[in-house]
């Protein structure tokens, strides 16, 4: 007899919330149930124009959402009582104020790299360690520099071996609908503090990793780039560390 399809909600709408979302509702194991938010903008209306299923994530939200024109199908706490497991995609720090309701409520929950290891006691890359996440209750996705860097130092590191990594991370200046709040125009702006929080990160899903990272903002918000410095054990030519980045998952050197 086929497993029944996990029933999933995703709570926050924003930038990480819609992909998963759509993500969700393409796998054949899962049944995206509904979406929360506070707002009632186009994101949300788009999300409703997919056929997702809208609530509230605070209760006193719920009559401005509907003023905007948005079929609300109850609260978060309606939603959260229809569903296996509840993916957190609210800024950082809310999800950690939201925990406590998802505790109660006896489902399984992700959050994102804006809340803290420590909230879970378990980050997760897919492809660096699946099995430790595996009947956890909850657990952290790191944020998508930090999982660049698993995937792509990590990856010597499980292979070849990395003696120490030194990472330069321009991140995406800011989301576009946020550009009128810290735009950037011609210019960075170089985090103080090293190492940023992406190398403290990755040795929560790799612990033995030796690296440093450090972090500016770049007028941009298509992505982020990288620059890895990488010392590798021994002494491995070129050919064979092209043929392990080739052989990996969600890599794909190019030609420059």
């Amino acid at each position: 007899m086929p497993k029944a399809a996990a029933r999933v909600g995703v709570n926050g709408f924003g930038v990480i919330g819609k992909r998963v979302a759509d993500a969700v509702s393409k796998q054949n194991d899962m049944k995206l149930v509904g979406v929360s938010d506070i707002a009632g903008d186009y994101r949300v209306k788009l999300g409703q124009m997919k056929g997702y299923q809208i609530y509230a994530s605070v209760p006193e939200k719920l009559p401005d959402m509907k003023k905007a024109g948005v079929e609300v199908a109850g609260t978060l706490e309606e939603l959260l009582r229809k569903i296996d497991v509840i993916v957190d995609c609210t800024p950082a720090g809310l999800g950690a104020k939201n925990k406590a309701s998802y505790d109660k409520a006896g489902i399984k929950s992700i959050f994102q790299g804006g809340e803290k290891h420590e909230l879970t006691g378990s980050s997760f890359v897919a492809q660096c360690n699946y099995e430790e996440n595996l009947n956890r209750g909850a657990t952290r996705v790191v944020s998508c520099n930090t999982t660049g860097i698993c995937r792509t130092v990590g990856t010597l590191q499980n292979t070849i071996g990395v003696k120490k990594a030194r990472v330069v991370l321009f991140r995406r200046g800011t989301d576009p609908w946020e550009s009128h709040k810290a735009g950037l125009i011609n210019t960075v702006v170089p985090e103080a503090h090293i190492p940023s929080h992406q190398g403290p990160d990755a040795q929560t899903i790799i612990p033995k990793l030796n690296i440093t990272t450090m972090a500016a903002r770049g007028p941009f918000n298509l992505g982020h780039l990288h620059f890895a410095m990488v010392q590798l054990k021994g002494e491995p030519e070129k050919e064979d560390v092209l043929k392990v980045l080739k052989s990996a998952p969600r890599l794909a050197p190019v030609r420059t």
